[in-house]
């Protein structure tokens, strides 16, 4: 084999191995998912809003950003 092949399977092993270990570790290392507390729940919903669905909007109201 001539040398540029070898460099380059040689960097492909390495890149392999790299990635193997960092999808391990950051499996290995993730915390246990669990359920929200009641205060971060009230502290998410102020941040980003609730899920709720957004009322009609009536006939003839236009849809203009309220600012």
């Amino acid at each position: 084999m001539s040398r540029p092949i070898l460099i380059v399977l040689a960097l492909a092993t390495v890149a392999a191995a790299a990635s193997g270990a960092t999808f391990y570790l950051v499996k290995v290392n993730a915390p246990p998912s669990r359920e929200m507390s009641e205060e971060q729940r009230i502290t998410r919903e102020k941040f980003f809003g609730t899920s709720k669905e957004r009322p009609p909007i009536e006939k003839g109201q236009e849809m203009r950003p309220r600012w």
